[in-house]
């Protein structure tokens, strides 16, 4: 038989809680359950005290508002129910009430009812004009200023997001942060509001109990006006401080949350931390002394307080003096002896910028290019599939003020000449018929395109002629992403490629057991992803490359071999980063004699790869480059499907020539992929378009 899970008991404890408080107002019940009542009240305001100091931040009991709220209804529902018991059988006098309200009203007030309406006054006071009031302007600050800080909060979020330094699911976590501190004080000052009405509630119900307990005693149980004073007035009193030190116990949890500052420690240790510097005990100690020693004051209290705060300080001294680690001496450095690292450059990726530029890595102005650049870093990452290494950027004498220079492995790849006060506004082909600007004429060193260098005060006027401005962080970080996505490859090292077989080592460790460490070495695999990169195919997917090895190497170890395998199972890929599987793929091929002529020619004899001669490399580079330019913007880029020998050769022919054109062997073109045929290149027929029957032989090979 099927039982049921019983329902979470949590779900339904605060429901519960709201009933029993309106069942305490409006329903009769006996002394002791009232004294469980009372003392639960009690505990419950220390608890929430506690919760207060211990929070690092106020945030840590953003329940607080809704928490203050139930306990302020629980106080005021027991006063209620007490105030019930006293008027109905205070005329019994003693413990008519409970055990806690005579307590209370005898007690802790040495049954002086006069004592006890002076005690409750003066906590009255302390509670209502001094921490509650107080609490309450701090909320309602607070929420003033947190409101007023919650736009630059979320702009900096999103700077931060788009600079890439944070994720995604990070900015999420911060922007509700953000909404929650804002909600948090918000109720907080409101919550204020539930004490000090509580204080007013506790002082009319007060009154109330002493004028109408006194006038019930007289009339209705015949006491005379003593008795029935003694009586009533004493469980008054004690019903009021019972009630009393719970509500000053929430205003000081209140007014603790209020005045919380973040912190890594609670409260406690906060306060303890900042008053163990002995500078403040010994002022202490010495004033204490001089009025002890004054004749009229009592020296049996004064010295000793002396010279307690005096041992105080004594000891702080001693402890601060103590080491807190002993370390020893470092030896004196040599300046005859050179260190590696002061010859050597670790670091793979290097900007180097002139002096003029130091102020854009300088952490006291935000160091914008340092965010831009780290944004390009994760930007690569997530392209190609793999933790690219750490770049440096560095100053140096040997660029002009404003220039920079990007370094690949201590290789120069790039850099150019900004101008760090400027912006630099970019002709992209969308600027207005006649658009112009005042400033240095410039060109974009990423992409090439005409720019102008102008005053930040001319963006606005920028953007609205067409043209798209750039800060000069910006454009050393996007000529930085532009050069080294053309070298992929050599961002890639063993150190990454472990990673990257360790990694789905955890999801797959048998597909990588069957190709690392054997049969193949850490180095072959790394030549073989380097391979890819450098044909443009990231490697963001590693499982799929690793599946297709597990199979290559059961019949062959050779590299190119390998590579051509797994471009073939990849076909799909890299088919569909130029062209949709439902759209048509433009494809060049060669002509069939063409194609042997280049295969039965000349060799490389060091990779065994066929050598094209220079006229014929050109007429074939120059042709294809002519249909890949002529193709209308927008559309698909064409492809030259030729046989696998062929690939390599025309793949580094049309790298510099075409490098629109995407190069794919027969076995690399997916099945189901539809294509159009644009030219045969050496065709007899001759013309822009083949022959039908050499159209028909090329698409029956491509299927």
């Amino acid at each position: 038989m099927n039982l049921l899970p019983f329902p979470n008991v949590a779900a339904f404890a605060l429901p519960l809680g709201i009933l029993t408080i309106i069942l305490l107002m409006i329903m009769p019940i006996p002394a002791l359950v009232l004294d469980a009542f009372f003392v639960l009240n009690i505990a419950l305001s220390v608890a929430v005290l506690m919760a207060a100091m211990n929070a690092e931040k106020p945030l840590d009991f953003s329940s607080f508002p809704s928490v203050l709220l139930f306990a302020t209804l629980l106080r005021l529902a027991l006063n209620v129910a007490s105030t019930r018991i006293v008027l109905v059988r205070g005329h019994e006098g003693g413990s008519a009430a409970g055990h806690v309200i005579e307590a209370f009203g005898a007690f802790l007030v040495g049954g002086n009812f006069a004592v006890g309406l002076f005690v409750f006054l003066i906590l009255m006071v302390i509670n209502l004009v001094v921490v509650t009031k107080g609490a309450g302007r701090v909320s309602e600050v607070s929420a003033r200023f947190t409101l007023d800080a919650l736009p630059g909060k979320q702009m900096a979020i999103d700077a931060d997001l788009a600079a890439g330094l944070m994720t995604a699911d990070e900015a999420k976590a911060r922007r509700r942060e953000v909404a929650t501190e804002a909600d948090f004080y918000g109720s907080m000052d409101g919550a204020s509001k539930f004490v000090k009405g509580d204080a007013v509630a506790a002082l009319l119900i007060l009154g109330l109990n002493v004028i109408a307990g006194f006038s019930l005693g007289m009339f209705s149980h015949g006491l005379d006006a003593a008795t029935a004073a003694e009586r009533y007035v004493t469980l008054a009193v004690g019903d009021a401080l019972v009630a009393q030190v719970p509500a000053l116990l929430l205003s000081i949890a209140a007014a603790v949350i209020v005045t919380r500052v973040s912190d890594s420690r609670d409260l406690s240790g906060q306060i303890g931390a900042q008053f163990a510097n002995p500078q403040i005990w010994l002022p202490v100690a010495c004033i204490l002394c001089v009025i002890g020693l004054i004749p009229a004051m009592p020296q049996t209290i004064f010295l000793p307080a002396a010279a307690l705060a005096g041992l105080i300080w004594w000891n702080l001294r001693k402890r601060a003096k103590q080491p807190q680690e002993v370390l020893e001496p470092l030896p004196k450095p040599d300046p005859s002896k050179i260190s590696l690292d002061e010859v050597s450059d670790n670091t793979l990726v290097t900007i180097e910028v002139g002096y003029g530029l130091v102020h854009l890595i300088d952490d006291r102005h935000g160091s914008p290019l340092v965010s831009r650049i780290t944004g390009v870093r994760k930007q690569l990452c997530q392209e190609l599939g793999f933790i690219v290494p750490q770049f440096r950027i560095r100053d140096t004498f040997e660029l002009s003020p404003d220039e920079y220079r990007i370094m690949l492995g201590g290789v120069p790849l790039g850099g150019d000449r900004v101008l760090p006060d400027k912006v630099l506004a970019i002709d992209t082909g969308d600027k207005a018929v006649g658009a112009g600007l005042p400033g240095e004429p410039a060109r974009d060193p990423s992409f090439g395109c005409p720019a102008v260098w102008i005053d930040p005060g001319q963006k606005d006027h920028a953007v609205a002629q067409g043209y798209l401005t750039v800060d000069a962080g910006t454009v050393i970080a996007t000529h930085l992403n532009q050069l080294l996505s053309q070298q992929p490859e050599q961002l890639l090292g063993p150190d990454q490629v472990h990673d990257l077989l360790m990694g789905v080592k955890e999801h797959a460790a048998q597909l990588v057991e069957t190709i690392y460490p054997q049969p193949l070495t850490l180095a072959a695999i790394t030549r073989i992803l380097r391979a890819l990169l450098k044909d443009g195919i990231p490697i963001s997917h590693p499982q799929p490359i690793f599946s297709s090895l597990s199979d290559g190497v059961q019949a062959t170890l050779d590299h190119n071999v390998l590579v051509d395998q797994v471009r073939a199972s990849l076909g799909a890929l890299i088919v569909g980063k130029v062209c949709s599987p439902s759209q048509p793929l433009p494809v060049i091929t060669l002509d069939a004699r063409l194609e042997g002529t280049i295969l039965q020619g000349l060799t490389d004899p060091t990779s065994g790869e066929p050598v094209l001669e220079p006229e014929l490399a050109r007429n074939i580079g120059e042709r294809i480059a002519s249909l890949a330019n002529g193709r209308p913007a927008g559309s698909c880029p064409p492809a030259l499907i030729v046989q696998p020998g062929t690939r390599r050769a025309m793949t580094a022919l049309l790298r510099m020539r075409a490098p629109s054109c995407l190069v794919l062997s027969i076995a690399e073109l997916p099945q189901n992929q539809p294509i159009e045929v644009l030219d045969v290149i050496g065709a007899e027929a001759g013309g822009d378009l083949p022959s039908q029957a050499t159209r028909n032989h090329i698409e029956s090979i491509a299927a």
